[in-house]
């Protein structure tokens, strides 16, 4: 694989940033699978919907292997606990969580907040 850097979105205000990893079942046909479920013409409509509405301005999931990471930017006043309650009760997003489960090294009817794990920021560069 190339090294090509990923470009990011500009956002017009202050933001911050959620990290998370999962991992997926190693099983190189269901990591297929499961990127191909994520593409721009598989993801459901109602999923991205519910993202954006609970206030997420930016998501990205990163892959190595059968290792997961997402980042996820926010408005600076976003309150994870209560977006994703808020979310987990939007239209499709059980059957979404319940639908990808399959890939993942987790029960069928965990809760995304159950599957994904917080990361803890350790170092950064900014203003040193």
């Amino acid at each position: 694989m190339k090294t090509q850097g990923y470009p990011t979105r500009t956002h017009t205000q202050p933001v911050k940033r959620y990290c998370q990893t999962l991992d997926l079942k190693d099983d190189s046909k269901l990591i297929k699978a499961y990127r191909a479920q994520h593409g721009p013409d598989r993801m459901w409509h109602e999923i991205i919907d519910g993202i954006r509405s609970v206030g997420i301005l930016e998501m990205e999931i990163y892959i190595l292997g059968n290792r997961l990471f997402m980042i996820v930017d926010t408005p600076l006043d976003f309150d994870w606990a209560e977006a994703m309650a808020k979310l987990a009760l939007l239209p499709r997003q059980q059957e979404w969580e319940e639908a990808v489960a399959a890939f993942q090294q987790c029960s069928r009817d965990a809760t995304s907040d159950e599957k994904w794990q917080m990361m803890e920021r350790m170092f950064y560069l900014y203003n040193r």
